[in-house]
Parts: C-alpha cells; sequence; structure tokens
C-alpha cells in the first residue's frame, strides 16, 4: 500500500491544497489543515477560549454547498490568504485586522442569504476546526472510493471526501480493519480509533458546487453504514512523503 496524496485544507469547508511532504507531530494533525473557518454570525465561537463547535456553526458544504466554487491558497510563512470564484477575489494580509476584516466581509458577500449575519475568519491558537473533537488524520483508500463508485454507477471525485491521505495498493474497507491498531504512515505511526461517518458535505461536487450525489444515502442501501475512511492519531512524529509505504503493525 502507497501514499497517493497528502491534502491540506487551510480553510473548513474551502478548497484543498495538495502537498508532497509533511512533517506530522504527535497529538497533532496534518500542519495548517483546517487551522482557519469562517464563523458564522450567530455561531458564538470565541478565539479567546476555543471550545469545539459542530461545523454547521461555520461556513461549511453541509449547509452552504456554495462555498465549493470558491479557491483559496494560503501562505503561511507570509501569511497572506487568496480567496477567489473565478471571477473576483481578495488577497488578505492574515497578520492585520484589516486583512482578516476584509477576507470575511468578502466571503460573506459572495455567500449572500447562506451567511446568517457578518462571518469572522477565526483562527485560535492550537485549536483545529475539525469535524470531530479530536486532533487526527484522515486516511481513505481509493479502491474503497472505486467500490462505491460501481455502487452507484457514477464517477465520485475522493475529494468530495475531503481526506488528508489517500492511498492505493489495497482491497475497498480495508481501512476498517484497522480501527483499534496501528499503522506506519510513511516515518510517523498512527493508531487508527474511529471510522468517519459521512454526511451531507459528501453530496457537493467539488467542480461544480451542485449537490448531485446522495453518497450517505448510497453508502447505507449499499454497505449498511455511511462510513467512508478512518481516522488516526499521530503517537510517533515523522516525515510522510507521496509515494510512501502504508504498513498495518
Amino acid at each position: 500500500m502507497r501514499l497517493d496524496h497528502i491534502t491540506r485544507y487551510p480553510i473548513k469547508g474551502l478548497s484543498p491544497e495538495l502537498m508532497e511532504v509533511i512533517d506530522l507531530a504527535v497529538g497533532e494533525g496534518v500542519p495548517h489543515d483546517r487551522r482557519f473557518a469562517f464563523a458564522q454570525g450567530d455561531s458564538g465561537f470565541d478565539t479567546a477560549a476555543p471550545v469545539w463547535m459542530k461545523k454547521r456553526n461555520f461556513a461549511c458544504l453541509a449547509a452552504n454547498p456554495k462555498v465549493a466554487a470558491l479557491r483559496t491558497a494560503y501562505d503561511p510563512v507570509r501569511q497572506r490568504l487568496m480567496l477567489g470564484d473565478g471571477q473576483a477575489g481578495v488577497e488578505a494580509d492574515l497578520t492585520t485586522a484589516e486583512g482578516r476584516a476584509a477576507a470575511a466581509a468578502w466571503v460573506t458577500a459572495f455567500m449572500g442569504e447562506d451567511a446568517r449575519g457578518a462571518l469572522t475568519l477565526a483562527e485560535a491558537p492550537g485549536h483545529a476546526f475539525t469535524d470531530i473533537p479530536e486532533k487526527a488524520v484522515s486516511i481513505i483508500g481509493l479502491a474503497s472510493v472505486a467500490a462505491l463508485e460501481a455502487e452507484m454507477g457514477m464517477k465520485l471525485d475522493p475529494l468530495r471526501f475531503r481526506a488528508n491521505f489517500l492511498f492505493t495498493g489495497a482491497a475497498p474497507w480495508a481501512e476498517f480493519d484497522w480501527v483499534g491498531r496501528e499503522v506506519m504512515l510513511g516515518g510517523a505511526r498512527l493508531r487508527i480509533f474511529k471510522r468517519i461517518q459521512r454526511c451531507a458535505a459528501t453530496e457537493v461536487n467539488p467542480a461544480t458546487a451542485i449537490k448531485d450525489a446522495p453518497i450517505p444515502l448510497a453508502l447505507r442501501k449499499a454497505y449498511g453504514h455511511a462510513d467512508m475512511g478512518v481516522y488516526g492519531e499521530v503517537i510517533e512524529a515523522g516525515r510522510v512523503t507521496v509515494g510512501d509505504q502504508i504498513i498495518p503493525l
């Protein structure tokens, strides 16, 4: 089994960035993954006292499919964020309150009625805007995606599932057998602790921003569950590179 893709999502719900190599730290996720989120005006998220909150408190695909049309790029060295929809956009300096406000105002205007008040670009040191409270990485076998494609009779972009790691070389659903076990992912060791239950976010086509595939329903009908992929906790730090082996222990 070998790693085919490494992906991070700097802003919760928005577009991915493909990586060639990353360094995983113990108890952390992929660096800069879900570092930011656009908090809805009624979310009550407090950057001074951050706590995990459900995804619908933020701009997210499950509730706001149109954000799939946004393309983003984040430079963690210069702390610059670029946002655009193919016609207009903004480049924001995230070291300044003015830059953060400009990014939030642009996305608020883009979302229109989907924005529940003025959005805020949320960030809190040490906090990640993930779908579960635990800090983890997500892993999916491309054979599992292919099996679901065959069941549904349609092509599915693996980016619908927003995983950090996609791998090849295993049977469909092999990753489910890793729950409760450890695996080596490149130079890092992970404890696989949970399957990932899928929601309406996967129904959104990342290329068109349209809901066009009832994936949770299709999973339940075909397999009796709505799961795709697994979560892993980093228990031994290490470097991970595209092409590395994945070895269950």
